[in-house]
């Protein structure tokens, strides 16, 4: 759990593929935002309650099944608004109810606590990372050690070596990396030490990138994944 003056981050370890979910909440308002809930709802709304908090919002980093499949149990259990970025829901093509469309850059406020959301496309089109305070959300944009895969539909490798690449660069170096997936040595990392132990964030051109992200990691590295350095 991540602390600022106006949030907690609660991180819950969730089905057969190691999922974090997580519940930011808002401590001025006791609302939380619910990122990519799946798989066990029942936990999630449990933490929440224990918590004193109040689930309004849900945000989705990506529109893979094992980071929405529990989107209706959440939405039986609250009035929740989904947010997404529009090329997502493009992309994803499913009917939501209560939406709530954005555009990378926008700004989203959970009560106290302002939410950035930034486009960050490689995984699918529309992927996104939640950036608030020092921490950012990063689904399978970013693991720790690691990077989500480009060989799906929608995904795009020379996006995603863009994406890093940006994330490498215009964030403050003491970011804290929270993924979509509990697949490395540690659970959170920083920015910092994913810009210089993380493989996928050494690459200073796009085409060695691409043959490493689409043919050699997934042969020689496997989870849990260490950290790479000189």
């Amino acid at each position: 759990m991540t602390e600022d003056p106006t949030y907690h981050i609660h991180a819950l370890e969730l089905g057969p593929m190691e999922n974090f979910v997580y519940l930011i909440h808002d401590l001025d308002s006791d609302r939380a935002a619910v990122v990519d809930p799946a798989w066990d709802i029942p936990a999630v709304l449990d933490r929440a309650a224990q918590e004193g908090m109040r689930i309004t919002d849900i945000l989705l980093t990506h529109s893979h099944h094992d980071h929405i499949n529990g989107i209706d149990a959440v939405l039986e259990a609250s009035d929740a608004q989904i947010h997404l970025l529009k090329p997502e829901a493009e992309f994803w093509g499913h009917p939501l109810a209560r939406p709530s469309l954005h555009h990378g850059g926008d700004t989203f406020r959970l009560g106290a606590t302002e939410i950035d959301i930034l486009h960050t496309p490689g995984h699918t089109p529309g992927s996104a990372c939640y950036r608030l305070g020092d921490d950012l959300i990063t689904g399978d944009t970013l693991f720790v050690f690691g990077c989500g895969r480009c060989d799906l539909k929608g995904g795009d490798p020379e996006q995603m070596y863009d994406t890093l690449r940006h994330l490498r660069e215009d964030l403050p170096s003491a970011t804290c990396v929270h993924p979509g997936h509990n697949y490395a040595t540690k659970p959170v990392s920083t920015l910092e030490e994913q810009a210089a132990c993380n493989p996928f964030m050494r690459f200073s051109e796009v085409a060695p990138f691409v043959h490493y992200r689409m043919h050699e990691h997934d042969r020689i590295r496997h989870t849990p994944y260490g950290p790479v350095c000189d």
